[in-house]
Order: structure tokens, then C-alpha cells, then sequence
């Protein structure tokens, strides 16, 4: 029976049936199981703690086909055989990459034992800069094994932004409409926001694709898949999202995570410090740092709470809404700042004017 990712009866994923009938695969009887996360969602997903005395390793219950599977398998061993510490795919007893158990995919990782990067220890970010850089860096020759699905992303910026540019007007036009609690404090706002969304459609419109690096890209490059063992050693885990892409995806995802907290709130120096660090190993061109700009530039979550919101205005917890809106806004003018700024700073660097 060919494998199809989908959801599952969650008691086939009890700890006991994952004991009894996944860890016979890899000579693990004798080891107990925890399960530690579970999502019960479309893709569902489920991982496991499993342990002996002497030993511990990470039991991942995988929501993508076989096919993806080897891509991802592909991309981690590509990496550890450069030098960059990830957790391998470890071979059941007989040397397959993972189990079918009830047409559900599991496979075997060993257990890092860290700490997960702090966004509040400069430390911790510049190292996980210059791990990036690494990254992209040696898989720009990267090839998948035969029999991988080719993974790739390569999403237009500029149709992108400009489809997204069009639902924040129209969210204006539905805002004027309602007039009700939160489409006032979209509207206060909403002229700051609008600022941001031009300026990285009209940045788009100008980037040569052409000029865009391409390389393996983890596409969920966050604190939670970079972690620190006792030895200070940085580790990247949790490759199910990786694909080849624009590098400049991969880097702009991390940055914009960082920047809009409220310790970081779009700090331009910090961001500055992680390129710099990043283009040692690594150098960007313009139009890169000109995507970079357009990523970070454009009010993500201004717009997605806003395009949710109206969207589905009869049936939300409205209050829920406002509070996500309020504290996304309450960074705006930090945001517009920081844009201004970067360009700045990226105007400088190149001897040219963006726009």
C-alpha cells in the first residue's frame, strides 16, 4: 500500500504501540518513550523521547511522502558531511531510513542535548549568523539522491508583495465599512503600515532575479532548531521544511524572527552585525541586500491579522484579534525606522540610491 501523508487514529501513536511495534526496527525494546509532541492537524506530526541509561535519541512521526523523505535525508547528510552538525538519519536494522508502521512514516535521530539559541544572548545570534552562512555556503553544488522529490521554492517577490499589497487596501475599504473596534485601530495605523508595504513593492520591482543565489535553504531557521550543547557547539535541527531556494529566503526569516520582538524590536546595529558576520564567510550583492530590505520592510503580521480578521469577521473571537493587532502595531514605528535606516546603510555600502 503506497504511503499517503495524512492524519491518523491518534491511539495508533500511543507510546505503548510506538514501543511495540516502530522500535523493533532499530533494536530498541528496551527503551522507554515519551512523547513530547503532537499535532493532530493536517499534517500531522508526532515526536518521541526514547531512552535508556546510556542513551537517547529523537523518534520524529514524519507528516511528508517517502519522496520528500529522501530529500530531506539528502540535505542532512549533505551537511554533516560538511562539517555541520546536524542530527543524521539513523538506519533501521535493515538499512532502511525509516518505518512504515500502519502506512505511517517514522524516522530515528539521535537526542541533542542543548539549549535552544536566545534571541536576548548576542552570543548565541552571531553564532547562529555565521552557521547560516556555512550552510548556504557548501550546499551551493548540493544535489539530492535519485528518487528525491526536487524541492524548491522560488517565490516571486514582487507578484507576491503586490497580491498581498492589494488585500491590505482592500482590508482599508472593508475597515471604513465595519468601522467597528478593530478596523479603528487598523486605520490608525494603517498609514505607517502602508508606508512599509509601498516601499517593498516598489524595492521588488526592482531586483534582478538573475542575481539571486541559490542553495539548500532550512526555510524554519528560528531559536528552536538551533540549539547550543554543553560544549558551546551549535547544532541545526529539524530539517522537514528545507528546500532549494534563494538564500536570501532563509536569511530574511531568521532576521524578521528576530527583529520584531520586543527585546530586539527591529534593532538595526544587531542586524547590521549578523550580516557583516554572515558575509565573511558568504557576500551578498545588491540585489540580495535588496530582497533582504523587501522581506524585512514589508508589515507581515499587520497584514495577515488584518486579511484573517475580515475574512472571517462573523465567526472570530474579535477581542483575540484586537489584541494580536495592537501589539503587532506597537512596534511600527520601530519598523519604520529600522527601514529606513537599512537602506541607508545598504546605500552606503553599494555607492547607489535603491529607489
Amino acid at each position: 500500500m503506497p504511503y499517503e501523508a495524512k492524519s491518523y487514529n491518534t491511539n495508533l501513536l500511543s507510546e505503548e504501540n510506538i514501543k511495540k511495534y516502530v522500535l523493533p526496527y532499530y533494536n530498541l525494546e528496551n527503551y522507554q518513550v515519551t512523547q513530547i509532541k503532537f499535532k493532530d492537524t493536517e499534517k500531522q506530526r508526532a515526536v518521541y523521547k526514547v531512552t535508556n541509561v546510556e542513551n537517547s535519541y529523537c523518534l520524529k512521526k514524519i507528516y511528508f511522502s517517502i519522496e520528500e523523505l529522501l530529500f530531506v535525508y539528502s540535505a542532512v547528510e549533505w551537511l554533516y558531511r560538511n562539517d555541520i552538525k546536524v542530527p543524521r538519519i539513523l538506519p533501521t536494522k535493515n538499512k532502511s531510513r525509516f518505518v512504515n508502521f500502519e502506512n505511517m512514516l517514522f524516522i530515528l535521530t539521535p537526542w541533542v542535548e542543548g539549549e535552544k539559541c536566545s534571541y536576548d544572548n548576542l552570543e548565541n545570534v552571531l553564532q547562529a549568523s555565521i552557521n547560516l552562512a556555512k550552510i548556504h555556503s557548501c550546499t551551493k553544488n548540493f544535489k539530492p539522491i535519485s528518487g528525491s522529490n526536487y524541492r524548491t521554492g522560488f517565490e516571486n517577490l514582487y507578484s507576491s508583495l503586490n497580491k498581498h499589497f492589494q488585500q491590505l487596501l482592500t482590508c482599508s475599504n472593508l475597515a471604513f465599512k465595519h468601522g467597528d473596534k478593530f478596523s479603528k485601530i487598523f486605520l490608525q495605523h494603517f498609514d505607517s503600515n502602508l508606508i512599509l508595504a509601498q516601499k517593498a513593492a516598489n524595492i521588488a520591482s526592482t531586483i534582478n532575479n538573475t542575481n539571486l543565489f541559490i542553495n539548500l535553504c532550512h526555510l524554519d531557521y528560528v531559536n528552536k532548531n538551533i540549539l547550543f550543547d554543553n560544549s558551546g557547539n551549535i547544532w541545526t535541527i529539524d530539517f522537514d521544511k528545507c528546500k532549494i531556494d534563494y538564500r536570501v529566503h532563509d536569511l530574511s526569516y531568521f532576521l524578521r524572527r528576530l527583529l520584531k520582538r520586543d527585546n530586539t524590536k527591529w534593532d538595526l546595529e544587531l542586524a547590521i552585525n549578523c550580516l557583516k558576520l554572515y558575509e565573511d564567510i558568504y557576500p551578498l550583492n545588491l540585489d540580495e541586500y535588496k530582497a533582504i530590505l523587501v522581506y524585512l520592510a514589508f508589515p507581515q503580521k499587520f497584514w495577515k491579522i488584518s486579511r484573517d480578521y475580515y475574512n472571517n469577521i462573523n465567526k472570530c473571537n474579535k477581542n483575540s484579534f484586537i489584541t494580536l493587532l495592537n501589539k503587532s502595531c506597537s512596534k511600527s514605528d520601530y519598523h519604520l525606522q529600522f527601514i529606513d535606516g537599512f537602506t541607508k546603510h545598504i546605500e552606503n555600502k553599494f555607492h547607489t540610491y535603491i529607489i
